[in-house]
């Protein structure tokens, strides 16, 4: 993989997509990721709306075309009737990771009851990792903090760039080599 890593944020939201209201989770996002990350990174963004097949048809992009080893999805992952992100999540994966979707979920609980609603989730496209998360930015960040110590080394694991972090920020684990 290149030195320089590429990362995917995409907004799935009806009205953010329709320029109704400003995305803000998308850019709370990129901002948590510049202040973990020390790795040189670009971002490939979209803000897109609760259509299945965007959103299948953008993380297929991110994953196949713009070569991104992370890819991470804002909103979409409740409970109403438009919220299908973790299903086109899914419908494009090789492999889903139900642990990230629980540890969001135990994080979550800490904050509010209805966190239980949520139905973030991970999965493995080829050699990039979709993680989806909320589309609140506090929800973003409490979420993405829970699981991300585990995130460098997963893309490690699946082939995709090395992910470096400022560890006063966010520590990461990754097994001592032996």
């Amino acid at each position: 993989m290149s030195a320089t890593a590429t990362i995917g944020v995409i907004n799935i939201s009806d009205r953010a997509s329709q320029g109704v209201y400003e995305d803000i989770p998308g850019k709370a996002c990129v901002d948590l990721l510049n202040e973990w990350i020390l790795t040189s990174f670009q971002v490939e963004y979209a803000v897109i709306p609760d259509e299945k097949d965007q959103i299948e048809a953008a993380l297929i992009d991110f994953c196949d075309n713009r070569n991104c080893s992370l890819v991470v999805t804002t909103g979409g992952t409740g409970p109403a009737l438009r919220d299908i992100t973790p299903e086109a999540t899914e419908a494009v994966c090789d492999k889903m990771l139900a642990g990230f979707g629980e540890e969001m979920r135990r994080a979550s609980l800490q904050f509010v009851p209805t966190a239980i609603l949520s139905r973030q989730t991970a999965g493995i496209r080829g050699h990039s990792l979709i993680v989806n998360l909320p589309g609140k930015p506090k929800a973003i960040r409490e979420n993405l903090e829970s699981v991300f110590p585990a995130i460098p080394y997963c893309i490690d694991l699946i082939g995709g760039s090395y992910l470096e972090t400022n560890p006063s920020e966010m520590k990461v684990f990754r097994p001592k080599k032996t």
